[in-house]
């Protein structure tokens, strides 16, 4: 074969490999694939996260306003507010929760002190917390109902990128009944 008739043949395999549009698409479709997925994945993990940290913004809403409706509560009330706790947390599992309810007396000089305090899988407060009430809330001689709600968050997919993600959140309200809502302190 002279060089002239392989010049002419390659030229005419390439030109005819240059106008092949076969499997273009299944390449395009290829090195898509993991993008699309990353995102359809991901929405899906957004969207349980936010659920969740909503979720967790309710349960510490629930407990405060639903102890502020008391004007005293028993071992028993106590104990239905934060089964209502776990409740409201579902579909997410209450054991990766922890919920504190508090009753905080503030005294004439703006001091809070915690009265008393339950929790659900975490810790009791206790003595003073002056700097945790915001100034707005610390009128002398009052109370608030202190609800705190916090949350383990450990996504399906992608935990290893992001880890464990604690979502918090707090509420406080004031007594509707009387000025304190008594159970085992001095209100």
């Amino acid at each position: 074969m002279t060089t002239r008739k392989l010049v002419f043949m390659l030229r005419r395999r390439g030109y005819a490999f240059w106008q092949n549009r076969q499997g273009v698409s299944a390449v395009e479709f290829a090195l898509l694939l993991p993008l699309m997925l990353a995102m359809y994945f991901g929405s899906i993990q957004i969207t349980d996260a936010v659920s969740a940290d909503r979720q967790v913004a309710l349960v510490a809403d629930t407990v405060a306003d639903i102890t502020a409706q008391y004007q005293s509560v028993t071992a028993n009330d106590v104990n239905n507010i934060l089964a209502a706790a776990s409740a409201v947390l579902a579909p997410f599992s209450a054991a990766n929760a922890q919920v504190t309810l508090s009753s905080v007396l503030i005294d004439a000089n703006g001091n809070a002190k915690v009265d008393w305090s339950v929790s659900l899988h975490g810790t009791q407060r206790t003595g003073t917390v002056t700097s945790a009430i915001p100034a707005a809330l610390r009128v002398a001689n009052t109370s608030v109902i202190w609800g705190v709600a916090s949350y383990a968050y450990r996504p399906v997919i992608g935990w290893v990128i992001t880890g464990t993600l604690n979502l918090h959140s707090q509420m406080f309200m004031r007594p509707r009944l009387s000025s304190c809502v008594h159970y085992t302190g001095t209100c």
